[in-house]
């Protein structure tokens, strides 16, 4: 029996045949993720009227963003940490109510304090939904890890396309409570009932301690492993380098837009398609990957979102069609990071601390969402969008170029102590 067949059947055993089938998994983890998909996704919608509910400027509430960003990416290695030792259900129960209670809130916030409060809350939220449901892809299917995580964070990237039609026309109401209370009591109790879903197949938890029964060259690399080898730091620059034009687009499609003379029509249609292509990506390029390798891919897809970012604020304004023609080239060609990034992480670290593991990576993007929200309306407005989506170009340029250097790295190999060692292999005497 190969290792796939007897994973899936051990968990079959201890799970049953609905909780233990692992594409049962991959739809609650694909479920959860689009439930907080709103959260950033559909931000861009919401980014003026806010600014006008708390008296504020753009610049000021697009920090929120930031914010937002920094908790959800800085949240998950605490909770990978508590998801790799404790389990899922009390996690994903608290990531419920966060999303719900933050997200719901944000509406009725009326001072930028309490938007900031309510906004970092469903950050952390969304930071356990998000490092749960990728490490649950990739450990239930260590065979196709590439288009699996991929389609769970599609979830992430598209989820909100349903929504948007129904966000815009509440907005036009001028309420802005209605769509946030709503959204938050739906994405809160959806996540509170995965909660009792969700689970990691058995056979891939971490060690509590030092488990001598376990061969130590397969466990995986620990956090504080994995970041002293020089591997994990050039990925980490090359995610940070191909997030900032990303969270760019994703905070100030509208405003940008407006800046730029666009219909609100063609702006719609825009964040929709945004939607779209950034939720295809991961799928596509996920599946790419696992066709041509992780590296080629990266090295093509980066590229291209180098060229769209450049061209989008040199033409986008000239032509609305262009405008929504290269925003949409700029999601699909950025979504896929977070489909390639957790399946390289799994690759050159194990799974075995995945979760805790992919958390650090993804402070690359949180240190890009300064650049993404409050502070990239800052530096346009200083110096202009060219500049801006220009220095965005190059970061992406180096993703690319770097992506060809990192496989010509020895792959890391994880340190076994001698006492271990001694343990794990009884003397012979």
């Amino acid at each position: 029996m190969s290792d796939i067949y007897k994973i899936k059947a051990e968990n079959l055993k201890a799970y049953g045949p609905v909780i233990g089938n692992r594409w049962f998994q991959l739809i609650v983890a694909l479920v959860s993720m689009v439930m907080i998909a709103n959260l950033q996704y559909a931000w861009t919608l919401f980014a003026i009227p806010v600014a006008k509910n708390v008296g504020s400027t753009l610049s000021i509430v697009q920090y929120a963003f930031t914010i937002y960003v920094i908790m959800q990416t800085f949240s998950q290695p605490v909770a990978g940490y508590l998801f790799d030792r404790m389990g899922q259900s009390g996690m994903f129960a608290l990531a419920g109510i966060f999303v719900g209670v933050g997200w719901g809130m944000m509406g009725q916030a009326h001072s930028v304090a309490s938007l900031y409060f309510f906004y970092a809350l469903a950050g952390a939220g969304a930071g356990i939904v998000y490092g749960g449901s990728v490490s649950a892809a990739v450990r239930w299917f260590p065979d196709r890890r590439g288009f699996c995580s991929g389609l769970v964070v599609a979830g992430y990237g598209m989820g909100c396309m349903p929504f948007i039609p129904w966000i815009s026309g509440m907005l036009e109401l001028g309420d802005i409570g209605i769509p946030f209370m709503r959204l938050g009591i739906l994405q809160g109790v959806v996540l509170i009932i995965a909660s009792f879903l969700l689970r990691y197949p058995i056979n891939s938890k971490a060690p509590a301690k030092q488990d001598t029964s376990v061969d130590p060259e397969k466990i995986g690399f620990k956090p504080s492993e994995m970041v002293k080898t020089p591997h994990f730091w050039l990925i980490w620059s090359m995610f940070f380098g191909i997030t900032v034009g990303g969270l760019i687009v994703t905070a100030n499609t509208t405003p940008f837009g407006k800046e730029m003379g666009i219909a609100t029509t063609y702006i719609m249609l825009a964040v929709t398609l945004n939607s779209f292509a950034n939720g295809i990506s991961r799928i596509f390029w996920g599946w790419i990957s696992d066709k041509v390798g992780r590296y080629k891919t990266m090295n093509i897809s980066f590229g291209l979102n180098a060229v769209f970012l450049f061209l989008l604020p040199f033409l986008g304004g000239h032509s609305s069609v262009v405008y929504v023609t290269c925003l949409a080239g700029i999601m699909f060609t950025f979504g896929e990071a977070f489909s390639l990034f957790p399946a390289v992480n799994a690759d050159l670290f194990g799974t075995t601390y995945s979760a805790s593991n992919y958390g650090i990576l993804n402070s690359a993007k949180g240190t890009a969402s300064l650049f993404g929200g409050g502070l990239g309306v800052l530096l346009a407005s200083s110096f202009g969008w060219s500049i801006v989506f220009a220095a965005a170009a190059l970061l992406s340029l180096y993703a690319s170029v770097m992506s060809v250097v990192l496989p010509r790295l020895t792959k890391p190999k994880k340190k076994i102590s001698n006492s271990h060692f001694n343990k794990a292999v009884p003397s012979l005497r």
